[in-house]
């Protein structure tokens, strides 16, 4: 494991940070790019509450509606990589599919790896059954290191200093044909962690920590 990096958190616990050559020679079930070709879905939104869902029929899918099981999709804005995969089914997460998601949300400038918060993929998965959503997010940021960090508030005044990023909680999204208004209202339907909204760059934060907005 000589290219394990082991980095003190603010907490003073020991995490370990993988480098991508390391992450790739570890992944048993395969590369994390989807091949090219599995089509973009609809979204069904439904009502929800008075926060301005429009109904739209459509029949649910069963496998990613059937009790025990959680799917999720991704599309990385940066890296254009897509992932599809089952997470959780049967009271487990599964590891394997944990590592994709690890690696996908990678800091893409860096290419550090870092474990992605449970509670932040169950908070993803709680709003796309909200929205009804068989579309992919988008990724705009996920994972992001100190250094990384550090470089963003140099020029942004919006990035925390310890922000969740760091800790793998946090995460920025947007869905293709579907207004981040809409996903904003309906994460406050959810009362889950916490929900920026972000209207000038179209994107919604979302992360696991205790339930606020901004």
């Amino acid at each position: 494991m000589k290219e394990q990096l082991l980095k003190k958190t603010k907490f003073g616990e020991d995490i370990t940070v993988a480098s991508r050559r390391m992450f790739l020679k570890k992944l048993v079930y395969g590369s994390v790019l989807a091949l090219s070709g599995c089509g973009v879905e609809t979204a069904a939104v439904r009502q929800v509450g008075q926060h301005g869902f429009t109904q739209q029929a459509q029949a649910p899918t069963p496998y990613l509606h059937s009790p025990g099981y959680k799917t999720l999709s991704f599309e990385h804005t940066h890296t254009g990589e897509k992932l599809r995969l089952t997470y959780f089914e049967r009271g487990d997460y599964i590891k394997e599919a944990l590592l994709q998601i690890n690696y996908l949300l990678r800091d893409f400038r860096t290419d550090d790896i870092y474990p992605i918060d449970t509670a932040l993929l169950d908070q993803l998965f709680d709003l796309k059954q909200t929205l009804g959503l068989n579309k992919p997010f988008h990724i705009i940021s996920g994972y992001r290191s100190p250094l990384t960090n550090a470089r963003l508030r140099k020029h942004s005044h919006g990035v925390a200093e310890h922000s969740f990023h760091m800790q793998g909680r946090a995460i920025d999204i947007r869905v293709e044909g579907i207004s981040s208004k809409i996903i904003r209202n309906a994460a406050l339907t959810m009362a889950q962690g916490g929900v920026g909204y972000y209207p000038r760059n179209n994107f919604v934060h979302l992360d696991s920590g205790r339930f606020r907005t901004w």
